[in-house]
């Protein structure tokens, strides 16, 4: 209970440094930075609740990014909906498509797991882009996003946007690391490390397996909605697979093992195209050898390496203080 408490003080902590960005005259600039990161970082830290936490390697996870963008877009602009019952309505959706999917998808292992969910993707891509009528094809929703006031909130006005979107992403982190934090969690861990010994306790290693990807699939489609009010539109890219490679090279840009790693990663990943992009026009072959070194030369990402060399220090202080105590005992018994 204590670790939980803890956890939600950090989350109130997180959240109030957001809100302060705009408070000290933050430029606009870096408050479209900050929502653009939220958006993307949930992308991330959902997909990590598969890869990281339960061992599943999904390549169509900007499916459910998609999904929701263009769920809660449709259903605003076709004005029977608030902007509350659209954010419903697009999770409820992406909730039914992840089930589906995941239903066929986490009965298979690796390499399967992993191609089927592209597929998927793929689809749902190539639905986007035919259905004209309905998505607008390549040129995604036009004519704007409606944002109706709601609770006299004006999302309109870039601030309370701002506003809204930090306190949806941070219930969104605070939810995740209660999953992780849970019995739930350490089921998948179990899964992901000896999927058979689970099966064997008792498990029902598909059912786990297909909760953790609908809980996924509902935390990416809220990056996806934020997305959509931050660009006002929904876009065919959202659902491309390039969108899911980015997500794989965030949580590798960060780190797999720490719970923020693929946040930082985000944060990397933005930051590293913004730059090239100012000064040189190879971004990908700038991100590519930044993925090399990572790969080749620490073989995690940053935050797992830090998070492994503080472990290692503090079991061998533990490791010294048992000695001690050890030297100590034999020492009295000698006398």
């Amino acid at each position: 209970m204590t670790s939980r408490w803890r956890d939600l003080g950090l989350a109130a902590l997180g959240l109030v440094l957001l809100l302060l960005v705009p408070v000290f005259g933050a430029p606009p600039a870096i408050r479209d930075f900050i929502m653009f990161g939220m958006a993307y970082g949930l992308l991330a830290m959902s997909l990590n609740l598969l890869i990281g936490y339960t061992g599943l390697v999904s390549f169509g996870h900007a499916m459910f990014f998609a999904a929701g963008a263009y769920a809660f877009g449709l259903a605003m602009q076709s004005g029977k909906f608030s902007i509350p019952g659209a954010f419903v309505l697009a999770i409820g959706f992406t909730a039914l498509m992840a089930l589906i999917v995941g239903a066929i998808c986490v009965r298979l292992n690796e390499i399967y797991f992993a191609f089927l969910t592209l597929a998927f993707q793929m689809l749902f891509y190539n639905i986007i882009l035919g259905w004209v009528s309905f998505t607008g094809g390549d040129q995604g929703l036009m004519g704007g996003i409606p944002r109706p006031k709601f609770l006299g909130i004006d999302l309109a006005d870039r601030t309370q946007l701002y506003v809204f979107c930090s306190v949806a992403f941070i219930v969104c982190i605070a939810l995740l690391r209660q999953i992780v934090t849970s019995p739930f969690g350490y089921t998948l861990r179990l899964i992901r490390d000896n999927q058979e010994r689970a099966a064997f306790l008792g498990i029902n290693v598909t059912m786990v397996k297909l909760a953790c990807f609908v809980m996924s699939a509902c935390i990416a489609a809220v990056g996806g909605i934020l997305l959509t009010l931050f660009v006002s539109g929904a876009y065919p890219n959202f659902g491309f697979w390039t969108t899911s490679g980015e997500a794989i090279f965030m949580i590798l840009l960060g780190g797999s093992n720490v719970f923020l790693g693929p946040l930082v990663g985000t944060v990397i990943l933005r930051l590293l195209n913004d730059i090239t992009v100012t000064y040189t026009s190879h971004t990908e072959l700038v991100l590519g050898i930044v993925i090399l070194v990572l790969v080749l030369g620490l073989r995690k990402g940053p935050l797992d390496l830090l998070a492994e060399r503080w472990e290692n220090r503090r079991q061998a202080k533990a490791q010294a203080i048992r000695d001690a105590a050890d030297k100590d005992a034999q020492t009295g018994r000698d006398a």
